[in-house]
């Protein structure tokens, strides 16, 4: 494939054509002087005529020949008027001595064309997530003039794009925002609504100087969509539990007005009454066991933490659990800083249920605990039939066992979280049942 002429090269082509058209148009003179010198001057009638003619084809020649060289140069001044006017549309006919220059021109057109295609298209779908974004976006210039705004923003200020653009931040009641540390977690009121907001503002280049994105995070919405989500789980616990409580007691309770009611008395009223007083108060104390569970949960107070020997801790847990073996497979010797009653409670009840779980007469429960990143991870394996698949295993007074309470698992992962820490409970990877993982924060300092 051969090279492309350099700039050199299409000069001096350019300079061969020029001089090919001078010497044509110099052609009529020349070829009256080598007439002349040939032949000598022709008689006086003809010397008129042959000067007109000389002088009529010159003419004629050099406006042909002008108009050769002026057409390129005029197509060129055209594509770049366009270029410059941003139409990337225009194309020129690469003819003549010009040519591979007016191509290397419509092909800088068709690259602008292009790069102006990605640009329309990025801005469009720029646009399109900012619009479609929930949290504030504003950019503003490096004289803190709003520059862009999104549908979000526009809707927490109370007024449109046309209204806010060219404002600077102090006038739209964003300076403070602006002057927080990013990350800050602040009550702020807009002309819209006001709240709790979360401010994330970076530094940016706009237009070749410096700008500013801040952005705003309406944490208001956010908790109360998960508050709302959490109450209808709660009531829906609550109401099948009391429901569970209440349907028997009533049930019994019209049976035993029945029963009283019968004239004359059948004989063996009195142990049907007592059979029915004793379901009632059974179902009587289950329902007083579920809500003592509830105020368990509401009154867990803050932890007092201490240092703890993990091995030891662990150890004496494991001793607690009698109706299946535990399995400790000893870990590396940690202390951390915790509360020791409130972390026994949460490991005694993540046993228990590993316990109950357990395959019936042969089944044990492995306990373990290992450093990974800055936490204390200590993991309770049950060879079980694994996790029920819900959603609502973390939810109070969700259970799927005959008789439980639903409170464990809560009651442990709230003691979890209290220290800085996690609780999750999922299929183990290596085989049949669940691994119970608790987190904890470790105490590099105190290594042992």
């Amino acid at each position: 494939m051969p090279s492309e002429p350099t700039a050199a090269q299409r000069l001096a082509a350019f300079a061969r054509h020029a001089l090919a058209g001078v010497l044509l148009v110099a052609g009529p003179a020349l070829a009256a002087c080598i007439a002349l010198l040939l032949w000598g001057l022709p008689p006086p009638p003809w010397r008129g005529a042959l000067l007109a003619a000389v002088l009529l084809a010159t003419a004629l020649l050099a406006a042909w020949h002008l108009r050769r060289l002026r057409r390129p140069f005029d197509m060129l001044t055209n594509l770049l008027e366009a270029l410059r006017e941003g139409d990337y549309t225009l194309r020129g006919v690469s003819r003549g001595a010009l040519a591979p220059l007016i191509y290397d021109v419509n092909t800088l057109a068709a690259r602008l064309q292009a790069e102006r295609l990605r640009f329309e298209e990025a801005s469009h779908l720029l646009n399109k997530t900012l619009s479609a974004l929930d949290n504030a976006v504003f950019v503003f210039d490096a004289h803190a003039r709003l520059r862009l705004v999104n549908r979000a923003g526009q809707a927490l200020l109370g007024a449109d794009a046309a209204q806010l653009f060219g404002s600077d931040a102090a006038t739209l009641g964003l300076d403070a925002l602006l002057a927080l540390p990013s990350g800050e977690v602040v009550r702020h009121a807009f002309a819209a609504r006001s709240g709790r907001f979360e401010v994330r503002h970076a530094p940016l280049r706009l237009e070749g100087q410096g700008g500013h994105l801040l952005v705003l995070n309406d944490l208001g919405g956010v908790l109360r969509s998960e508050e709302r989500q959490a109450w209808q789980r709660l009531l829906r616990v609550l109401g099948h539990e009391v429901n569970n409580s209440l349907a028997p007691i009533q049930s019994l309770a019209g049976t035993l007005e029945g029963l009283l009611a019968r004239e004359p008395l059948p004989p063996d009223w009195r142990a049907d009454c007592r059979a029915g007083l004793a379901l009632i108060e059974n179902r009587a104390v289950a329902l007083a066991r579920f809500l003592t569970g509830y105020s368990a949960l509401t009154r867990l107070p803050p932890p007092q933490r201490r240092a703890l020997e993990v091995a030891q801790h662990l150890h004496a847990v494991a001793a607690l659990e009698t109706r299946v073996p535990v399995r400790v497979a000893d870990g590396p010797p940690l202390r951390i800083q915790a509360d020791a009653d409130q972390l026994q409670q949460a490991l005694i009840n993540l046993l228990r249920n590993a316990a109950e779980a357990a395959q019936p007469g042969a089944g044990a429960v492995d306990l373990r605990w290992h450093v990974t990143g800055a936490m204390l991870a200590i993991e309770i394996d049950d060879d079980g039939p694994g996790p029920p698949p819900s959603d609502n295993l973390f939810v109070p007074f969700f259970t799927t066992k005959p008789g439980g309470s639903g409170i464990g698992l809560v009651l442990a992962r709230q003691i979890a979280e209290a220290h800085g820490g996690s609780l999750t409970l999922e299929a183990r990877p290596d085989g049949p049942g669940a691994r119970a993982r608790l987190l904890l924060p470790l105490d590099r300092a105190a290594l042992a």
